[in-house]
């Protein structure tokens, strides 16, 4: 075998207990990644050395969480080191609402690692507050309450396929319901609400945004093209100086009230609009198929 000269590649999942952690590690592992659960982040470095010699994968998922001991001080020293080293970095946080994780923690039977002595959602908000700083600098982060396993696969391997990490500026346009509830990865929201609702024209409430007649209906309307073109300025400036700060991942949300007529149409038109400026982006359709 030739030894390994690419880059290393390093990702770290983590995120709320219950949001999908093991889930993301096995997706991960299925496209090739090295992954190790459970890792302290204080060992971080010493497999980064590892990884480093002869004949090894370059490509690393490393699960950690708070369970591994002085979790912020560490992995924050460990990533600069990565970094500093030359090697490639991603944090992936995985969250979700108290009510889900309460939920998928009740039909588990399982405990909350930091509820030993209080309530679940009592230590689902200890640990809330304890990553609330990680979360803020996570390169990604993924709302896995409104996604099914499924779901959730498939956007962890467009996200992570082999050459996709290495795009400059990974853009996700989200139409979601605001009766739904917001998306919580979302980095930038934009609200459509203003204007008129297909819901309330007999002809087009069967359908979705996804037909011709509700696009052209929603795209005829004057405020829908002062409201692109505002937004068109507006991203023309953020995207490029996310870019130059190195930002990864941008998840622009875009709701109405119920994620299946408005939104998904302008979702769709804000993908075309930034395609036709030299950024790709992916187009997802939280809410169009609920009632």
């Amino acid at each position: 075998m030739t030894p390994y000269s690419e880059p290393l590649e390093v990702t770290i999942i983590t995120g709320m207990s219950g949001a999908g952690r093991s889930e993301a590690a096995n997706v991960l592992e299925d496209l090739g990644f090295f992954v190790i659960d459970n890792l302290p982040p204080a060992l971080i470095s010493k497999v980064a050395e590892l990884a480093r010699g002869g004949e090894r994968p370059t490509r690393y998922a490393l699960v950690v969480d708070v369970r591994s001991g002085a979790f912020m001080d560490d992995l924050a020293a460990a990533l600069r080191e990565l970094r500093a080293s030359g090697a490639t970095t991603r944090v992936l946080f995985l969250d979700a609402s108290d009510e889900v994780l309460v939920r998928r923690f009740e039909l588990t039977r399982r405990r909350h690692p930091l509820s030993a002595s209080d309530t679940m959602l009592q230590g689902i908000h200890r640990e809330r507050v304890l990553l609330e700083g990680l979360k803020g600098d996570a390169d990604l982060v993924v709302d896995t309450g409104n996604t099914n396993v499924h779901e959730l696969r498939d956007r962890l391997r467009e996200l992570f396929a082999e050459g996709a990490v290495g795009d400059l500026l990974q853009t996700t346009v989200v139409s979601f319901g605001y009766k739904h509830g917001l998306p919580l990865d979302a980095d930038l929201v934009f609200d459509c609400r203003f204007l008129p609702n297909p819901h309330w024209i007999e002809d087009l409430r069967p359908l979705s945004g996804t037909d011709s007649a509700v696009r052209e209906f929603v795209l005829g309307q004057p405020d829908a093209a002062k409201f692109l073109d505002e937004l068109d300025r507006l991203l023309a400036l953020l995207l490029p100086a996310y870019r130059r700060e190195g930002k990864a991942y941008l998840s622009i949300g875009i709701g109405c009230t119920g994620g299946r007529h408005r939104s998904v149409v302008m979702a769709q038109e804000i993908a075309h609009r930034l395609a036709l400026t030299g950024f790709r982006a992916r187009v997802h359709h939280r809410d169009v198929d609920k009632s």
